[in-house]
């Protein structure tokens, strides 16, 4: 057998021949996994589907499972590619739907897609010999083989991944590199000085759900120049209370804009409810939208990092 030499970044094994081995190791979180390339992907929500088709993988994906929050496909920059696969269902992922689609590979988060409560996790599919993948920004509390990096990176290194799972690194490369210097573009322009506090506003009334430091608002908030005001929270999607929203002062409220919580109807809350109307950033209507895919991990991620930079240089504080 031909040694295997690891390649740095993304974890994939070649043979020392130059011939590709049949199979790619790659990491699923922070656990090496033999991958063989995939002909019949289940992709869970809009980041996964555009990951894959970001990699001119579409003749690779089956089917899509797309929950009510996310937006109409039909928005998507990769909308043609939708259309030529099939949407399995609109609920949850479940392993129901996973077996009768008769996929080999499942590109979804812990906790978002996979679930032990749901009784779909990448333990249960490995013993269906049904590959599965996860996204590196859901690892950070992975059992047992846990993973961390920046939200960003995590989308990079998902891509390298996916990269060499299908072997087309050469094209997830391009793509690497052209979404890490649309970042850069961004960061080069942030206005100086201390950044404004900026709160994201996903959903909640009683208590307001925001982003901790482990989901791509909070690089799109500081790479243009803001500052999350939950930072410091070791967290994905998480929830919080108004008090320490207050204090907090945020002269900038990102609302999430998702299918069932349109965000009219949030700014229209946060106007009128006591606990947040005389914030800084709603007295002086500083409201972004950030569209749902926008938010969640995938390339759209920096779209919505240009838009939110555009708007923070045209600020007026």
């Amino acid at each position: 057998m031909a040694a295997a030499l690891l390649l740095s970044g993304c974890g994939a094994d070649v043979a020392t021949d130059g011939k590709k081995s049949e199979k790619a190791t790659v990491k699923r979180c922070g656990e090496p996994v033999d991958y063989t390339t995939p002909k019949r992907t289940v992709a869970y929500e809009g980041g996964s589907a555009d990951k894959l088709f970001s990699l001119g993988l579409t003749k690779h994906v089956y089917g899509y499972v797309m929950p009510p929050a996310n937006p109409p496909v039909s928005e998507s920059p990769w909308a043609s590619e939708y259309a030529k696969v099939k949407k399995l269902s609109d609920d949850l992922l479940n392993r129901e739907l996973v077996v009768d689609a008769k996929a080999d590979f499942v590109v979804a988060g812990w906790n978002s897609g996979f679930s032990d409560q749901r009784g779909i996790t990448p333990e249960i599919l490995d013993k269906l010999k049904i590959q599965s993948f996860m996204h590196t920004e859901s690892c950070y509390n992975y059992p047992k083989f846990p993973e961390k990096e920046t939200p960003f990176e995590a989308l990079y290194t998902d891509l390298e991944r996916l990269g060499s799972i299908f072997k087309v690194e050469e094209k997830s490369k391009k793509v690497v590199d052209d979404l890490r210097e649309r970042e850069k573009a961004v960061a080069s322009k942030a206005p100086k000085g201390d950044p404004p506090p900026v709160f994201l506003y996903d959903s909640g009334t009683d208590q307001p759900f925001t982003a901790g430091n482990q989901v791509p608002p909070n690089d799109i908030i500081k790479k243009a120049g803001g500052k999350n005001v939950f930072s410091s929270l070791d967290e994905r999607w998480t929830q919080v209370n108004w008090e320490n929203v207050t204090k907090a002062a945020p002269e900038v409220i990102v609302i999430l804009d998702y299918g069932d919580k349109p965000a009219k109807k949030k700014i229209d809350f946060l106007k009128k409810s006591p606990q947040t109307k005389e914030l800084p950033a709603v007295k002086k209507d500083n409201f972004f939208i950030l569209d749902y895919n926008e938010g969640i991990s995938g390339p759209r991620n920096i779209d919505g990092l240009e838009k939110f930079g555009k708007y923070m240089r045209n600020l007026e504080r």
